[in-house]
């Protein structure tokens, strides 16, 4: 259908699948008017340029502004879109018959429901019904991408397709062992990792919990109280449980569902490597593709946790959700996020493996010593289109801190994005779940290891006076092309992501490679790394001021 909009009208583009915009599913009829719909109304960040200069003067040693964070309230004071803008928007929805279910303290983000003729109208869309071209259902979609009044400051809705649907990183035993992998050394059932043996293998010796230090976790099911004890009885806390407080969003879970494992597994890691953190926080909502932007906002608006951890993917991308990312940083939190358990990613990406706002996490093997020290690890893959997710976005641009990483090797990208950014254990994790115990591999392991290990990191900047790490990433990739690198990380050289789509990368190499980054953590180096105290900072001006944390 050929669509000529107005001259007081723009689009927002986006919103349309790209099996449905390539036109080669047919429409099987229209969505009942009468349907309704879950819709997030996406605002623009305010000062947008601004806050990118201030993100980098955040995390640029030596900076002013290194480590001075925000809180929620001046974020959105400074970069949040103006009240005025945001009453527009409410006024928007409501003279369209559409009904505001929420509001957003950042002011980002408007949760309205409304039926189908209503939004196809305020749109001016209309939503078909397709078959799904990988699975066994239908999805609906819109038609065209929509349309508002270029005064209006809408930029982007979630909620106009269920195209993609949520989905964990995790993949459940049993699983054939392939004939080059490591052995497993671990103190659980068949020699699967649990409790300790994360600690003994990847911080040994050292004192530190998370005491402190909360993690919160990103979650599209519920998980059963008495699979956690059980667990946590089961690697030996039997008075120090740190207390998981779940966070209902859009209502949340009401029962835990087919995916509890997931929510399990992440609470579990987390109670493994940073047994003694204050609290886990499981920001729980229903399996809808709409509510991302939802978990994210909440996420940053309650600012609770330093580090947070999010194990599950969809198909197509959520622009807005890149401002919330955004905010995370700015209020010092680190976001980690599993890359995916299918190998090698050619062309797009599932969101949210791409960003260039949080820490792309992806696999290995690990193999441990008969006294559960770290013996060796390589890339996970398990052949068969599973193993470590990694690759080069096809449209995200390369960030400023990935610049001048040597890719010849590695058959990376010097123009776009590169992931993963790091690694942890994905493979022979016991897990308890549904009343039982099981083993599981994928990068839903990794992602919540490294959100324990940065409590960890956290806990002993407070120690020292410091304020929280924020966003890894530039730290990282800093340490990766530095003369540490060695004693910081184990580099993970032998193994590959390869598939039948991609037969030649990527394979891990010496450095930073596509299946698992720069590696995984080498310890209490890489805790003393991150913290070691920064030089004092004399800045002139009409009065002498000085400043550094103590050390520094």
């Amino acid at each position: 259908m050929i669509r000529v909009c107005a001259a007081d009208q723009r689009l927002s583009p986006g919103h349309v699948p790209a099996a449905v915009a390539r036109g080669k599913l047919a429409p099987l009829g229209r969505v009942p008017g009468t349907n309704q719909l879950r819709l997030a109304l996406g605002l623009p960040l305010r000062n947008a340029e601004a806050l990118t200069n201030l993100l980098a003067a955040i995390y640029s040693p030596g900076s002013p502004e290194f480590h001075h964070y925000l809180t929620p309230a001046e974020f959105a004071a400074r970069f949040g879109p103006t009240p005025e803008d945001y009453a527009a928007v409410i006024r928007f929805a409501a003279t369209n018959g559409l009904t505001v279910t929420a509001t957003h303290s950042n002011r980002m983000l408007v949760d309205v429901t409304g039926q189908v003729a209503d939004v196809e109208r305020t749109l001016h869309v209309r939503l078909n019904f397709f078959r799904h071209p990988r699975e066994p259902r239908n999805f609906f979609a819109p038609d065209a991408e929509p349309t508002v009044d270029a005064k209006l400051p809408l930029f982007h809705v979630s909620g106009l397709d269920d195209f993609s649907r949520p989905h964990p990183n995790y993949i459940l035993r049993p699983i054939p062992a392939p004939t080059n992998s490591v052995p497993h050394g671990g103190s659980g059932t068949n020699g699967t990792y649990m409790g300790n043996d994360f600690r003994q293998a990847y911080v040994p010796g050292t004192p530190l919990t998370g005491t402190g230090q909360n993690v919160g976790l990103l979650e599209f099911d519920g998980f059963f109280a008495s699979d956690i004890a059980t667990y946590a009885n089961t690697i030996g806390l039997t008075n120090t449980v740190p207390q998981c407080v779940v966070v209902p969003v859009d209502g949340g879970v009401p029962w835990p569902g087919n995916n509890a494992v997931e929510v399990s597994l992440d609470i579990e890691m987390v109670l493994s490597l940073s047994p003694g953190v204050s609290n886990i926080y499981v920001y729980e909502a229903p399996n809808d593709d709409s509510l991302w932007l939802d978990l994210l906002s909440r996420m940053a608006d309650d600012n609770l946790a330093r580090q947070l951890s999010c194990s599950w993917t969809a198909g197509e991308p959520e622009p807005a959700a890149e401002q919330f990312f955004q905010q995370m940083a700015a209020q010092g939190q680190s976001f980690f996020n599993a890359t995916g358990d299918s190998d090698a990613l050619i062309g797009a990406m599932a969101f949210p493996s791409d960003s260039p706002n949080i820490t792309e996490v992806g696999g290995t093997f690990l193999a441990t010593d008969a006294s559960g020290n770290y013996s060796a690890e390589t890339a996970w893959n398990r052949t068969g289109g599973i193993g470590s997710s990694g690759g080069i976005s096809p449209s995200v641009a390369i960030p400023a801190w990935q610049l001048g990483v040597d890719m010849t090797t590695n058959h990376g990208s010097t123009v776009w994005r590169n992931v993963p950014d790091v690694a942890l254990t994905a493979d022979g994790v016991f897990v308890y779940s549904f009343g039982q115990a099981g083993a599981v591999g994928g990068t839903s392991c990794a992602a919540p290891l490294w959100a324990a290990f940065t409590a960890l990191v956290n806990q002993q900047a407070v120690q020292l006076g410091q304020p929280p790490v924020g966003f890894l990433n530039p730290a990282i990739y800093a340490l990766g092309r530095g003369t540490n690198y060695a004693a910081a990380f184990h580099d993970i050289t032998t193994g590959n992501n390869l598939n039948d789509y991609s037969p030649s990368n990527f394979y891990a190499v010496p450095g930073f490679d596509l299946c698992t980054g720069w590696g995984t953590p080498a310890g209490t180096n890489l805790i003393n790394a991150l913290t070691s105290p920064d030089c004092l900072g004399v800045i002139p001006q009409t009065v002498f001021s000085m400043s550094g944390p103590v050390g520094g």
